[in-house]
């Protein structure tokens, strides 16, 4: 079988995409998985500060000049990547300038799910990667949403509360466990996290096959939106994440990262925001439509990635390894 073959099936059989799939599927047989929203929330604690630990402990352990330079690629392509996505939805729909700007701000942020999972697909294909990444994902969480906000907001006849705005953003729970689990983790190095190693790393893959059995069900529910959003907002959906994904992996290994440090920034420039974005799209832009940001981010790019785009992206970098940089 062709490796790249081997690579797409080992993917889509790994249990968080199966419990995925599995969510999905109960939508569409009107059957109910939905976890309890306590445990769902708690979930998203867990997963969001044990990233943060685990990267700030990574982060501790390295140069400061190793990680520079990849944190500038990473806040230039937090800036070029909405413009890029706000540029390419007005060329393929007839969305307006409002929901091309909620929709750049989407796809200018991240989704740690989908971070998450390419970690656990890197860790278990064996690849290694610069434990700092969570620190880079941090950084560009927030620069493509300003950006699109910005895009979004500029020909309305109205005072933007940018202040209420920004606030939002930096106080959303994202940003504020990623950056405490960061903190956390530098402070505490492998002596503390040693501690809690059984709890943030033995337990990780099977609470995210949880955590993704729900975000099945929340994709499924956001699948009937995609017939009224059109043809181009599919097309946009699955074609720019693959754009942005390679752009992603040229910058990283242009700022000095391996192969896997590659394809992890590959993979946060190739996927959209389904929770910090909103929030701050729902504050600044209420003009734009939810049913078409959702559905394009959450409804198709995210269950893309999650079964092809990761692997995709990771056998760019392959590809790619020693002809750039």
């Amino acid at each position: 079988m062709d490796s790249s073959a081997q690579v797409i099936i080992a993917n889509l059989t790994s249990p968080p995409v199966l419990a995925f799939a599995l969510g999905l599927l109960a939508v569409l047989v009107k059957g109910d998985l939905r976890l309890p929203d306590p445990i769902y929330q708690g979930l998203s604690i867990y997963l969001l500060l044990g990233i943060g630990i685990k990267g700030g402990v990574a982060l501790r352990q390295s140069e400061l000049s190793d990680v520079a330079l990849p944190a500038l690629a990473t806040i230039f392509l937090g800036l070029l990547i909405p413009v890029l996505a706000y540029l390419f939805s007005g060329k393929i729909t007839k969305l307006s300038e409002v929901d091309r700007g909620a929709i750049a701000a989407h796809y200018g942020s991240t989704s740690l799910v989908t971070f998450t999972a390419a970690l656990v697909f890197l860790e278990q294909s064996s690849i290694p990667y610069e434990g700092f990444v969570t620190t880079l994902l941090a950084l560009l969480e927030i620069p493509g949403i300003i950006i699109g906000l910005m895009l979004g907001t500029r020909h309305l006849k109205r005072d933007i509360s940018w202040g209420e705005s920004l606030q939002e953003i930096f106080s959303s729970r994202s940003i504020l466990l990623l950056v405490g689990g960061l903190v956390l983790g530098f402070a505490t190095g492998t002596v503390g996290y040693a501690k809690i190693e059984p709890f943030f790393g033995a337990l990780f893959i099977g609470m995210l096959t949880l955590f993704l059995l729900e975000m099945g069900t929340l994709a499924g529910r956001r699948m009937r939106d995609i017939k009224t959003a059109g043809f181009g907002l599919v097309v946009f959906a699955i074609v720019f994440p693959i754009f942005s994904g390679v752009l992603g992996v040229v910058v990283g290994y242009a700022s000095g990262l391996s192969m896997g440090g590659a394809a992890v920034l590959g993979v946060l420039a190739a996927s959209a925001s389904y929770i910090a974005a909103p929030a701050a799209v729902r504050l600044a832009l209420p003009e734009a439509n939810p049913g078409i940001y959702l559905a394009a981010s959450l409804g198709i790019t995210f269950p893309f990635n999650l079964t092809i785009g990761i692997p995709l992206i990771v056998l760019v970098a392959q590809s790619l390894e020693g002809m750039v940089g």
